[in-house]
């Protein structure tokens, strides 16, 4: 169910309960600042989830809450996973969704990296 980016952080949500080693993720990066793993429900051939390990209920609520060191570990670390998929060259799109209006499903920030094939316009017009 889509959730209110407004709403708190609920510490009972996927992304907290992987953090805390609840739930099992086929990992590809770890550090301080951040968690990247392979959605168990992929929308494109490869489909990764970047998390910030801080408790941040979305872009929003991270950028105006988060400290610069997390917010600068969260966006190299993003980065850094998609230059070791080698996907640089080929191409790959990252999205974050935000609030009711963009069907942000899950309570946490999580940034979607998609790749492996021509991904197409952004929006359907």
């Amino acid at each position: 169910m889509p959730i209110d980016a407004t709403l708190p952080y609920d510490d009972s949500n996927i992304f907290a309960r992987i953090l805390r080693g609840e739930l099992l993720s086929k990992t590809v990066y770890e550090d301080e600042y951040a968690l990247a793993f392979h959605d168990i429900n992929p929308q494109a051939p490869l489909h990764i989830l970047v998390i910030p390990k801080g408790a941040y209920v979305s872009w929003d609520d991270f950028s105006e809450r988060g400290s610069d060191a997390e917010i600068a570990g969260f966006v190299r670390a993003v980065g850094l996973v998609a230059r070791d998929q080698g996907l640089v060259a080929p191409g790959y799109r990252l999205l974050a969704n935000v609030g009711l209006d963009s069907h942000q499903e899950i309570p946490h920030l999580h940034v979607h990296i998609f790749a492996g094939q021509k991904l197409g316009p952004m929006l359907a017009r």
